[in-house]
């Protein structure tokens, strides 16, 4: 099985200069809980992604005011990504090794086309890879 069967398409975005506020209200319409973040509308190149977590952590409990802080302030930066064309087994492996909920995926020209999460990996992978990959997700990372 291949990223492009289970992955949503055409995820909505938000570009870095984008304020918090609009992001909330965003993951409110979309009941979502992260964002991938693009450097602009054109490109729509990935630089990282912002999650309801990156709000909370980020912004609010160090007291910032919401409506008046971009994106880029609290966004996770680090990004892995996936191809349309890879194998979902590829796309679990990335997920489990890099310790990550979601994984952005883009096209040849570096462009944000799509999105997987683990609840696509859940209603599409068997019940003993879904596990593996929540419990490698939620193992303590080494520092």
């Amino acid at each position: 099985m291949k990223v492009n069967e289970i992955m949503t398409h055409d995820p909505v975005y938000c570009t870095p200069e984008s304020m918090l506020t609009e992001i909330a209200g965003m993951m409110k319409e979309c009941d979502c809980g992260a964002i991938p973040v693009v450097e602009n509308e054109a490109s729509r190149k990935p630089l990282g992604i912002i999650t309801d977590r990156d709000i909370v952590i980020r912004a609010l409990a160090e007291g910032k005011d919401p409506s008046r802080t971009a994106v880029e302030s609290c966004m996770t930066r680090s990004l892995v990504t996936v191809r349309p064309d890879d194998s979902v087994e590829e796309c679990v492996r990335l997920m489990e090794e890099h310790q990550i909920r979601r994984i952005l995926v883009v096209d040849d020209q570096e462009a944000l086309t799509g999105m997987v999460v683990q609840a696509h990996i859940a209603r599409n992978a068997s019940t003993e890879e879904t596990g593996e990959l929540v419990q490698d997700v939620l193992k303590p990372r080494s520092r």
